[in-house]
């Protein structure tokens, strides 16, 4: 007698899969062991003092237009023993730099024409391991992005100029001090032979009377 169960039924049990979930208590240990490396960035002597997102742009002069040189963060680091102050941008994913140069008392930033939340500048950038002079644009989500990052970039260039104004005043002052000393040791020195000289002519005077005298009595 034919059987009046229809198929489908039969192969639905038939392909039901296996539970995947199910904890079957086995243990697999890893193949190797992964041991935890310390990354430096090169950043651990600074201090940011600045760190906004934005995208940065170089002006190619051989094609005569703007190239992108990446989007990412953009930092002003300020080194803890030296003072000196730096701009460093790195693309957001892969972290390569996009732009790496100090902030110097002759540099100055504006806006950039037409646009209120770029503003471009000229460096002597380092990003690509050589000293490179630049034209830089930057872009940034709002205006007081710009904003801020232009005043700070001010800021930070005119405490620079300051900072070598005193070094050079310093300097100046040392210079001085040295001069002054030298030139208290060759006065010592001059007065020296003067007193000789004073005690070489009594000793001849005394001579020439003692010549004198045998003279008298012959």
């Amino acid at each position: 007698m034919a059987s009046t169960e229809p198929e489908h039924e039969h192969r639905e049990e038939e392909e039901a899969p296996a539970n995947e979930d199910e904890d079957t208590g086995a243990q697999v240990a890893p193949i190797v062991k992964l041991e935890e490396i310390a990354v430096t960035t090169g950043e651990e002597d600074e201090t940011s003092i600045l760190d906004l997102k934005a995208k940065l742009y170089r002006f190619d002069k051989d094609g005569n237009q703007w190239k992108e040189r990446g989007a990412g963060s953009v930092k002003f680091l300020k080194h803890k023993e030296s003072g000196k102050v730096r701009l460093v941008m790195r693309q957001s994913k892969t972290l390569k730099i996009c732009a790496n140069h100090l902030l110097l008392p002759t540099m100055t930033v504006q806006e950039h024409a037409g646009n209120e939340k770029s503003c471009v500048w000229h460096a002597t950038d380092f990003a690509d391991g050589e000293l490179k002079d630049e034209l830089f644009c930057i872009r940034f989500a709002s205006i007081e992005n710009n904003k801020t990052f232009m005043e700070t970039f001010q800021e930070v260039a005119e405490s620079q100029k300051n900072k070598e104004e005193n070094k050079d005043a310093s300097a100046t002052a040392e210079i001085l001090e040295k001069l002054s000393v030298e030139e208290n040791k060759i006065e010592e020195k001059e007065e020296v032979p003067v007193g000789s000289e004073k005690e070489t002519k009594s000793d001849a005077e005394k001579t020439e009377k003692k010549d004198e005298e045998p003279a008298s009595s012959a």
